[in-house]
């Protein structure tokens, strides 16, 4: 029997089949191919990085931001057309906050809204606000407080103090 060799006579009998695998410059990791592989993943490690530092900043900017926390202390019901509030409020030093506070009646209709600007530059303010209703009031809540939009470390122009009445 006669051995058969398949390909040119002149190639190794152990070596693929020219064509098969892709060109011999790719296979052995040299050439322009291999270069634009290189640069690809650069490129991509680069973008890659720079996601994750945009992301890390968006993250921070949107936990750490100006942070302002509020609590009723008391309320008082004065009169059938008032509830006065004792608001407290913790903030940083230059901000501004804009606090809604309501009141229901027995029946947990809403009878009375403010809103209220805090412009002290304190850390911690504790004001009493008094909120007009329309019926007696049985009940002096916070709606909510935060950071004026364009907070400024001044008070806005006709703005009166935190003791809002």
């Amino acid at each position: 029997m006669t051995a058969v060799q398949s390909g040119p006579p002149d190639s190794p009998p152990n070596s693929p089949p020219e064509g098969r695998y892709g060109p011999a410059s790719r296979r052995d990791a040299s050439g322009a191919d291999a270069r634009a592989d290189r640069d690809l993943k650069v490129v991509a490690i680069v973008l890659g990085a720079l996601a994750a530092v945009v992301l890390a900043w968006y993250g921070w900017h949107s936990v750490a931001g100006n942070k302002v926390s509020a609590q009723v202390v008391a309320f008082k019901v004065v009169s059938d057309q008032a509830v006065e509030v004792h608001l407290e409020l913790h903030k940083d030093a230059g901000t501004v906050a804009v606090c809604t506070l309501r009141s229901e009646d027995a029946d947990h209709n809403e009878v009375g809204r403010k809103d209220v600007r805090i412009t002290q530059h304190a850390k911690q303010v504790d004001t009493l606000v008094t909120v007009r209703t329309t019926a007696r009031g049985e009940t002096g809540e916070l709606v909510s407080c935060e950071a004026a939009a364009g907070t400024a470390s001044g008070p806005a122009p006709g703005a009166s103090g935190a003791s809002a009445k």
